[in-house]
């Protein structure tokens, strides 16, 4: 404790915030639960270190942006702040839409960072996730946000005494059930989840006409190649990849790989390059051209002669059949050394891509692990 929290009296503000209703029909973009929970605990922060009690709170993109986003609630109470922001996920069907995300923080003896899970925060229990069983779900780039949020306000990556944020979402596990989050292995509530900050609207035939309208625009700039990436991580990933290529020739297709591989073709494009990672291009190599995590999980079934037909052992097979998701099968081929099914993975997605435009333009497929590192690349030429 120091001198300016020492006998501070408690506060308690709450300011009764709602977000607009979503329209299905609609583009409004949101923000992700990790830009919520970042803004709520940099709230926290300065309420607890400088009585401070913001309006709203700029976190900082990955992308490099500002996302504006309000405080709900604050409370300082006994060296303890709280404080609350609504996660607003625009026109997206989101469950979390209108929901209030906490961050309770507070000192600590122990030097650092801490980063905790409370109520309504589910906790991963299987492997094949982003973080290994037992961590709370709130997933790598929000743990960054989160982090910045602390060093904003207390100045250093370890800090001394360290500083302590708890994230907790009331209502969470009742909203977790109508997502797949146990059937992947995350129990007692929902992910903080989100690469970029900013949530598209992710089925609306709106966004998929921006998906169009943007290969348009690639091809009107005499744009021959054309690379699709399935978010904003892998267009991260494709950028640093192919240096040389104008930002317009990046597409973020989303879900609508069919729509984008056909708009392609239409405006006469010579090549175009699908880069994503295990779980998408899984599903694209399976012949699903719409790939929503709501319109279907990773064909594990699939995987598993993908992995039969690279001379896997028949046990890796059998594992692989049992996998909990895409990231599970990645790891169990990484522990095999059975490096050839990633080529083969890759030449079925761009077998499957190319059928599907009827070999008018070449289709090139690149699969990266979650770190950016190529697994696999592949390429088809017309004939």
């Amino acid at each position: 404790m120091n001198e300016r929290t020492r006998d501070r009296p408690s506060v308690e503000i709450v300011r009764g915030h709602t977000v607009a209703p979503r329209d299905p029909r609609g583009t409004r973009e949101g923000y992700t639960t990790g830009a919520t929970a970042a803004a709520a605990t940099e709230a926290a922060c300065r309420l607890l270190a400088f009585d401070e009690r913001p309006e709203s709170i700029a976190v900082r993109s990955p992308s490099g942006f500002d996302i504006v986003i309000k405080i709900n609630r604050l409370r300082y109470q006994n060296d303890i702040a709280i404080a609350g922001a609504i996660k607003d996920a625009g026109d997206d069907p989101d469950v979390t839409h209108g929901a209030e995300i906490l961050a309770t923080v507070r000192r600590t003896l122990e030097p650092g960072i801490a980063i905790r899970g409370g109520a309504g925060v589910g906790v991963v229990t299987r492997r094949g996730l982003e973080l290994p069983p037992g961590e709370p779900a709130i997933n790598p780039v929000p743990r960054k946000m989160i982090t910045n949020a602390i060093v904003n306000v207390f100045g250093a990556i370890d800090p001394r005494p360290g500083v302590e944020t708890t994230i907790a979402i009331p209502n969470g596990e009742s909203l977790a059930k109508r997502t797949l989050n146990e059937r992947i292995g995350i129990v007692g509530g929902l992910s903080i989840l989100g690469t970029t900050g900013i949530v598209k609207p992710m089925s609306t035939a709106s966004w998929r006409a921006s998906v169009v309208q943007a290969i348009d625009v690639a091809a009107a700039n005499n744009r021959s190649h054309i690379v699709l990436t399935t978010g904003g991580r892998t267009e991260r990933f494709a950028e640093s990849l192919f240096p040389e290529l104008d930002e317009t020739a990046f597409v973020q297709m989303g879900i609508f790989t069919g729509d984008a591989l056909k708009r392609c073709a239409l405006r006469g494009a010579a090549r175009a390059t699908i880069c994503g990672m295990i779980g998408k291009l899984a599903k694209i190599a399976a012949g699903q051209m719409q790939t929503h995590v709501a319109g279907g999980e990773v064909d594990v079934d699939f995987l598993a002669e993908i992995a039969r037909e690279s001379q896997a052992d028949p046990s890796l097979v059998e594992a692989i059949k049992n996998a909990n998701t895409g990231r599970h099968v990645q790891d169990l081929i990484q522990e095999s050394g059975l490096i050839g099914f990633y080529e083969k993975l890759a030449d079925r997605a761009a077998s499957t891509c190319f059928d599907y435009v009827s070999g008018v333009i070449e289709i090139a497929i690149v699969l990266f692990d979650f770190d950016g590192a190529i697994l696999a690349r592949t390429l088809i030429s017309k004939s």
